[in-house]
């Protein structure tokens, strides 16, 4: 009689203790694949800071303001003059982001680390601050009986806008500007991982220090490689 009394008392409770292991392993299997397709994936958000950078085409990532003072002289009927023009202007450093792709962007899962190739420095045209320009001047017969002082002028202008961009050419200002430029790409790639909470480095580099990062760009995968087999694997899931 005893041993039917504990039959009946322990059977519901052997029911119901297993039926909440089930609720338990069936709620644990579905909450990992509900985490598992909610979870950042880092590539995809590479991806999407990249497309939202290559829609803002150029960017400026240094100026620098110079300061050109040129001498021209001219010769001409037995005469002459001469004519000096002190010419300031600033220099614009840019990234032309319409040239970074992402085969320039590869993600090495091994250290969770994103390496970016950017592309190189270019130096915009000078911009002349025409209201600052400064001349001095010797040889007025000249000037007063010819043109000389037009075809002074027009020389000084050429010569102090090619002294401009020579002196933008300075390898401390274009150090300056190649750092402005890393800083901001590690930003714009930066940001959106840190949002969605992924703990990533970012290293960028220009084309000329290629060498120096070429076994990690050989382990590295290009994020398009990485995004594609990702797909892949959702298609055939399906």
């Amino acid at each position: 009689m005893s041993r039917r009394f504990s039959w009946r008392l322990w059977l519901p409770v052997a029911i119901i203790s297993g039926f909440i292991i089930l609720t338990i392993a069936l709620a644990w299997m579905l909450f990992a694949r509900v985490e598992s397709s909610i979870s950042p994936d880092p590539v995809s958000i590479a991806n999407a800071s990249l497309t939202n950078m290559q829609e803002q085409n150029r960017l400026t990532v240094f100026s620098a303001s110079y300061n050109a003072t040129v001498t021209t002289t001219l010769t001409k009927l037995g005469l002459s003059a001469r004519k000096t023009l002190i010419m300031p202007g600033t220099v614009r450093y840019e990234l032309d982001l319409s040239k970074l792709n992402a085969d320039d962007v590869r993600w090495d899962a091994r250290d969770d680390t994103l390496y970016v190739e950017i592309p190189a420095i270019e130096i915009a045209r000078p911009e002349v601050h025409i209201e600052q320009i400064q001349t001095y001047d010797d040889g007025g017969i000249l000037m007063a009986l010819t043109d000389a002082e037009n075809v002074l002028d027009q020389a000084n202008r050429k010569k102090g806008v090619a002294e401009l961009a020579k002196q933008a050419q300075n390898p401390v200002q274009v150090r300056l500007a190649r750092e402005a430029a890393r800083r901001a790409v590690r930003h714009n790639f930066a940001v959106p991982l840190q949002a969605a909470g992924v703990e990533a480095k970012i290293d960028a580099f220009f084309p000329y220090e290629r060498s120096r990062y070429k076994e990690r760009w050989d382990y590295s995968r290009p994020i398009s490689d990485v995004l594609a087999e990702q797909q892949k694997k959702r298609e055939e899931a399906q």
